[in-house]
């Protein structure tokens, strides 16, 4: 086995990879930057080492020298798919805990990979281009980039008038995110679903599957929920996934763990190749959820230090089962009801479920005090249940969900909760374009008013009596015991309600009326009953701030013609100079945070009358960066 393990990344993965290790008898490194020297996934490890950039493939290579290491696990994201990477790691006399750096490169590439899978005859997405190479024949088409995942460097293109800016925009993410501006152009399946394998390999020539999952919950290419195994599949359409992803891997000769990704056209039912994950995924924990070997559940992780070892995988896939279902819900820094734009800031106070409730198990990498910054994926941890079925599993995150809160900044928990809940997901699984077809709605604040209200009683009178009105908790009468704070009516719910004071002025309210729960906090006083400032309120995972309200503008562009940074990031474009002319809809500028991009466009035709903004800058939420003179 493995002696020494530097984990190349952060955050929950570099927790959940050193926590197996650590299982293993197994000593761990962790890589840090400037900043996250007490970071969680530092003191997760046994030992650190500093590096200037989680990018640094000779930095990295060195750390592992430096502390010992005979072996390295690159996680996912950052240097995990890059195969000068995994070649770095072996010419430095260390083992790369994945695929080999030629395989890397083969299947890392998806113009490669789709020769590979033709090869193995596995069917593919129809190319899109004409036959010089150039303007597509017909639209819609998906531009993207031949290198990564994740979903960057991804755009759908419905006119040939699209087509340039789109190219122009993929390319720059792509570079930016993988080092390679390479595109692909295919067809565009409207109605697509979102299958993939899992799949390990050993070197002795054992290659299995584990089964399917379906992440077909998405949102501009971006996975949002996750479940395990794919529901409602055809069968012979799932034989032929799982056996074509097996196939895949024996033709490339792939060794350790790796994930064979589908679309599967909901209109036809064809299912065909889209790419391979030369790594561990994100949504593994739904694998390791429902998959059972010879009866017992599978550490993936494990698997992929015992495969890296040299030990033989050990099980067939006739030893292979799935048992129940599980679903994950990926929690984001992010404003779901405001265009998925990235946010940062510190997150005050961090409540997440605990696993003892059984059948709930939750990666993160959050803490409260923690800051949260824009120079990362704004990924901060998975909430996944598991259940019985597929019912079962829904309704176990819904309270998983319910019962987590983090305040300080707004998250995508809320939009999560509401997602799980709604009735065409309920049903069965959504395809890759639905939440770009269906806005949920905004969540209404009235529950978030009554919780306050029940908050600031609550000194709202324990009553000390016998039998259901027993001191562990206090009845609200309703009406009659309004209140009113900033010139709103807070009526707390009627119901049996349990207070629990937690740390720093943090209430969580328990009750036996909707809303379940509801955490309340009022920055900057010693509890929720004490005046002034504004209090901070999550019900079923949203953040709410009621009183004083922040006034920081956070539109793409205002009807005066002022344009202001939607979220706090880089300046990557400015296109425009004051006095130049421009036509609604012109972009002046581009932003970026968190491997995010927006177009500043202009609202109307008129004239630049003022640009605040500089390539390369970091700006501020609110600050204004173009000011646009209506033409006559």
């Amino acid at each position: 086995m493995i002696q020494t393990l530097l984990i190349a990344n952060r955050g929950e993965i570099a927790i959940r990879v050193a926590r197996t290790a650590r299982a293993l008898g197994v000593r761990t490194i962790a890589v840090h930057v400037d900043g996250e020297e007490r970071a969680p996934h530092v003191r997760a490890t046994d030992a650190a080492v500093r590096v200037p950039s989680y990018l640094d493939v000779d930095a990295v290579v060195a750390a592992a020298l430096e502390a010992g290491a005979d072996a390295v696990h690159p996680g996912y994201g950052f240097l995990s798919e890059r195969a000068p990477f995994a070649a770095a790691v072996a010419t430095a006399g260390l083992t790369f805990v994945g695929p080999s750096a030629s395989v890397m490169e083969r299947m890392g590439h998806k113009d490669a990979a789709r020769e590979i899978a033709q090869a193995a005859g596995v069917p593919v997405v129809p190319r899109a281009e004409a036959s010089d190479g150039a303007v597509p024949r017909a639209f819609p088409v998906l531009v993207k980039a031949a290198a990564g995942g994740g979903g960057k460097g991804m755009r759908i293109v419905r006119t040939a008038a699209e087509l340039p800016e789109a190219v122009l925009a993929a390319r720059r993410e792509a570079e930016r995110a993988f080092g390679d501006g390479t595109l692909l152009v295919e067809r565009y399946v409207e109605r697509g679903r979102h299958v993939e394998v899992q799949v390990l390999a050993d070197a002795h020539g054992t290659v299995v599957h584990l089964g399917d999952r379906d992440c077909s919950a998405q949102r501009r290419h971006q996975k949002v929920l996750e479940e395990a195994p794919a529901p409602d599949l055809d069968p012979g359409v799932r034989a032929l996934m799982l056996d074509a992803a097996v196939a895949l891997a024996r033709e490339v000769g792939y060794v350790n763990a790796g994930t064979v990704e589908f679309l599967l056209d909901v209109e036809s039912g064809e299912p065909y190749f889209l790419e391979m994950n030369t790594r561990l995924q994100v949504e593994h924990p739904v694998t390791e959820g429902v998959v059972r070997v010879a009866g017992r559940a599978l550490d993936l992780v494990e698997q992929q230090l015992r495969i890296a070892a040299g030990e033989p995988l050990g099980f067939a896939q006739d030893d292979v089962a799935v048992v129940g279902h599980a679903i994950e819900a990926r929690v984001y820094a992010e404003d779901a009801y405001g265009g998925f734009l990235p946010q940062a800031g510190t997150a005050t106070h961090v409540v997440w479920p605990s696993a003892s409730d059984g059948g709930v198990r939750v990666d993160h990498a959050l803490e409260s005090g923690q800051v949260v910054s824009t120079a990362f994926d704004p990924m901060l941890g998975k909430v996944i249940a598991v259940g019985a079925d597929r019912d079962e599993a829904r309704r176990g995150l819904l309270d998983a969900l319910d019962r987590t809160a983090i305040l300080g900044l707004t998250t995508n928990v809320g939009f999560l909760r509401a997602l799980a809940a709604s009735d065409a997901f309920a049903a069965g699984p959504l395809d890759t374009a639905w939440l770009d077809r269906h806005a949920l709605p905004e969540p209404d604040d009235a529950d978030a008013r009554a919780i306050v209200g029940l908050a600031l009683r609550g000194e709202l009178a324990s009553v000390a009596q016998a039998g259901p009105w027993a001191d562990d908790g206090f009845r609200s009468s309703g009406g009659s015991a309004a209140l009113v704070e900033h010139g709103r009516t807070l009526t707390p719910p009627s119901g049996h309600w349990h207070r629990h004071d937690l740390d720093d002025g943090l209430v969580r309210l328990a009750g036996d009326v909707p809303p379940a729960v509801g955490f309340v906090r009022r920055p900057g006083s010693a509890g929720p009953g004490s005046a002034g400032g504004a209090s901070e309120v999550v019900v079923r995972g949203q953040r709410f701030v009621l009183g004083p309200r922040d006034t920081a503008w956070t539109g793409v562009s205002a009807g005066d013609g002022t344009l202001a940074a939607p979220m706090p990031g880089t300046v990557l474009d400015v296109r425009v100079a004051p006095g130049d002319a421009v036509a609604a809809g012109d972009v002046l500028g581009v932003v970026e945070a968190m491997k995010m991009e927006l177009a500043l466009a202009a609202p109307f035709d008129g004239t630049v009358t003022s640009v605040d903004a500089v390539v390369g800058s970091q700006v501020a939420l609110g600050a204004v960066l173009f000011v646009v003179e209506a033409g006559e």
